[in-house]
């Protein structure tokens, strides 16, 4: 009696007691909670093969544990506790023979149950090599550029900057001379309209930039706006300021002298806004839908082709390019194989090629623009974000953010250089008489290799 009772006590308990203790399948969260993301030790730097990576999430429920897995290997030998504000860092060694591109990190937790996947991306290393090569200056112009335009009338440099977050308080247009890049003049633009709560709205600062020698004007893209600015090459005087909304997240602008035509990027849009660059007004958009079912196309840079009449763009979040016949408006969409985050695009009219340069991948991608086919797939560094084409020496240059490097390549898919760039070289446009002008941040007013602006020619043989 007294066994059968013990028995049915030990049944009974079962089905009655949370034993959460000895079961792998503990209380869980409804989702993963926060975010986690993989950065290299260094701020600042890439992730490679040998490096030291850290991974660090915020936002996360105090006393919860993480561990980190690869595979079926977990990188950290013991659970690490989230603190009281809910973040947690961890180093991570990335070892010697590490393969190149987004490592996929599981990352579980417990205390509640969920689990995430984090991409750690490992980056080659190119080595710096052939600056006997090019004959390179630079010099300091202002905080926080971000691009450079060359106006053949003017023989000018036109460069942008912006420092911080909305409300930007610091922003300038300068116009700079080519052969000493020496600031000639530059303006602070114009007060933006008050923001949505009231308070200030900081400055019209710029960011994209182009230049239209058929009608002596500069454009601007006014990025935290959403619009578009018009100034004069010659004082850098205000033609037009657009209205804010005009252009949705505007990054870049070309412009289309024999046409007559301004084309804005409006980024992580289908959308690219047309402005007629005599009368200034705004046109009907170029919409390029993607051709990959369920997914956007988010467009970024853009380059004009004037011989063939075509505009090409890349899309960051589809990872597609687009063509676009300017005399009939249809657009071709192709897929990009390779590329992850695709940002920059030039075009090369000679041989119709489009390069592409992708932050995600480090890579630059030279397509066949009639057929859509990647003829080549190039590592080039960290943090791919543009690319030019300089069709005088027929090279293309890509500007490597986190790798601190340009990268040289020619259109059969070989690197002839990998250049010091400085701090994060942002962009970078082809003069047509084969220099290439360059930009890049800094890592606060005390850089010696940030803010600057660079001039880089092949040295005569």
């Amino acid at each position: 009696m007294a066994r059968h009772f013990r028995s049915t006590v030990a049944a009974l308990a079962l089905f009655t007691a949370p034993a959460f203790a000895e079961t792998v399948f503990t209380p869980s969260a409804d989702g993963f909670a926060g975010n986690v993301r993989a950065s290299a030790a260094q701020q600042g730097a890439a992730i490679s093969a040998g490096s030291t990576a850290v991974i660090a999430g915020q936002g996360l429920p105090p006393g919860q544990t993480i561990t980190l897995q690869r595979g079926t290997t977990v990188l950290n030998a013991d659970p690490i506790t989230v603190d009281a504000e809910g973040k947690f860092s961890v180093e991570v060694s990335v070892d010697e023979d590490a393969a190149t591109g987004l490592q996929p990190v599981v990352v579980i937790a417990e205390n509640p149950a969920a689990a995430t996947v984090v991409d750690l991306k490992v980056s080659p290393v190119i080595p710096v090599q052939g600056e006997d090569r090019f004959e390179i200056a630079s010099q300091k112009v202002t905080r926080g550029l971000y691009q450079v335009a060359y106006s053949e009338a003017s023989d000018a440099l036109f460069v942008t900057a912006a420092v911080g977050r909305p409300p930007v308080k610091e922003s300038v247009l300068s116009k700079v001379d080519p052969d000493t890049l020496e600031v000639l003049a530059s303006i602070t633009p114009e007060a933006a309209p008050a923001r949505a709560d009231g308070s200030d709205g900081g400055l019209l600062a710029v960011y994209g930039v182009a230049v239209d020698d058929a009608n002596g004007t500069v454009w601007v893209t006014n990025t935290r706006q959403d619009t578009v600015a018009v100034y004069k090459q010659e004082d850098l005087s205000l033609v037009k300021q657009f209205e804010p909304g005009a252009a949705d997240h505007s990054r870049d602008v070309v412009i289309d002298e024999a046409n007559g035509r301004a084309y804005v990027t409006a980024a992580f849009t289908g959308n690219i806004e047309v402005f007629d660059a005599k009368t200034l007004e705004k046109l009907d958009p170029i919409v390029i839908e993607s051709a990959k079912r369920g997914e956007d196309f988010g467009v970024m840079s853009l380059d004009l082709d004037t011989e063939h009449n075509k505009l090409v763009t890349v899309s960051m979040s589809s990872n597609e390019g687009a063509l676009i016949d300017l005399a009939t408006n249809e657009v071709k969409v192709f897929d990009l194989p390779g590329a992850r985050s695709a940002s920059g695009v030039a075009f090369d009219a000679a041989d119709n090629l489009f390069f592409v340069a992708s932050q995600q991948s480090d890579n630059l991608l030279i397509v066949n623009a009639e057929t859509g086919e990647t003829i080549h797939d190039v590592e080039v560094g960290a943090g791919a974000l543009n690319v030019t084409f300089d069709p005088v020496n027929r090279l293309a240059y890509v500007a490597n953010r986190g790798a601190g490097t340009i990268t040289v390549v020619d259109p059969e898919g070989t690197i002839v250089a990998n250049l010091d760039g400085g701090t994060m070289p942002n962009q970078l446009r082809a003069d047509g008489k084969g220099n290439v002008f360059v930009v890049n941040k800094s890592r606060g007013e005390d850089d010696p290799d940030g803010d600057r602006v660079w001039r880089i020619t092949p040295a005569q043989q």
